[in-house]
């Protein structure tokens, strides 16, 4: 445990940051997740192209945004983005 002044208020910050980091990371989690399925759905002839669209943008905006806020490398949340697209893209065709 901290001892000195300074290595306490830190450790407060730090606890503060895990937990605000931890919601960034369920939300980008939760919408891959909610993309996925629509996904899994679009290949079995169930689902709604538009569906998945509108949940591929929802993704790609949590992704975006966990990098600008810096939970999340920039690169890491392009590779992602550009993953789920690839995926929307292969059943487009």
């Amino acid at each position: 445990m901290a001892n000195h002044k300074s290595a306490k208020k830190r450790a407060r910050q730090d606890e503060r940051k895990k937990i605000k980091n931890k919601s960034y990371l369920s939300m980008v989690k939760s919408a891959v997740k909610s993309y996925q399925t629509a996904i899994s759905e679009l290949e079995q002839g169930k689902g709604d192209k538009e569906k998945a669209l509108g949940l591929f943008k929802t993704a790609q905006s949590a992704l975006q945004k966990a990098a600008t806020k810096g939970i999340l490398h920039r690169n890491n949340a392009s590779r992602r983005v550009g993953r789920l697209y690839g995926q929307f893209a292969k059943l487009s065709k």
